[in-house]
């Protein structure tokens, strides 16, 4: 019987996901994530080389679903508080990515350090950059802070959401309201980026 190697490399980025948003690249175990998709670990070694390129694959594959399903594209009234909606929605429903994010950042965040699949993150995160930037060119958001630091600020608010709950906890009280919450990302949004009026 022939080997499916499409369907076994994606058990293994699916098991993956699971072991590196619990336990981080750090944390993480090859042995784990052979045993989590039913597949011998030497494959993992075999399609992906190592634990940091599994990693890399992950992120750059759970990266390319979110743009995928949240796109920011050029358009006339570009409306940033609906994106980071959107965003949130698919936050929400795909946790793990915020996850991977955060322990991306502590155990990977220093600049010294090469990120997993960096030039095409950079690339992709270059693209958004320069929508936001075509926008402030249009007027159509607030031109008062670089386009860099603008996508930074709504990337920020979103996944805090997701990888700071105990703050909710503390701030809140303790009451959760994910319609409320996404409703308040996009007031947010939307004041931080409204163009002042001349």
């Amino acid at each position: 019987m022939a080997w499916d190697t499409a369907r076994t490399q994606q058990l293994l980025l699916d098991a993956a996901v699971e072991e590196f948003a619990e336990s981080g690249p750090d944390g993480a175990r090859i042995a784990r994530v052979a045993t989590r998709a039913g597949v011998n670990k030497e494959r993992i070694y075999q399609y992906f080389g190592s634990k940091e390129q599994l990693f890399a694959a992950v992120l750059a594959s759970e990266l390319g679903k979110l743009a995928e399903a949240v796109p920011l594209t050029p358009v006339p009234g570009l409306e940033l508080g609906d994106y980071a909606g959107r965003v949130f929605d698919y936050h929400s429903a795909n946790p793990h990515f915020s996850r991977l994010l955060a322990w991306e950042g502590l155990q990977r965040g220093t600049e010294s350090e090469a990120l997993a699949a960096e030039p095409e993150r950079t690339a992709h995160y270059g693209e958004k950059v320069a929508v936001l930037a075509a926008a402030q060119r249009a007027g159509e958001l607030a031109d008062d802070v670089d386009p860099g630091r603008l996508m930074f600020a709504v990337i920020g608010l979103v996944n805090a959401w997701f990888t700071l709950p105990q703050m909710v906890r503390l701030l809140l009280s303790g009451a959760t309201d994910p319609a409320a919450d996404r409703e308040a990302l996009v007031t947010l949004v939307r004041r931080l980026t409204r163009p002042v009026a001349a």
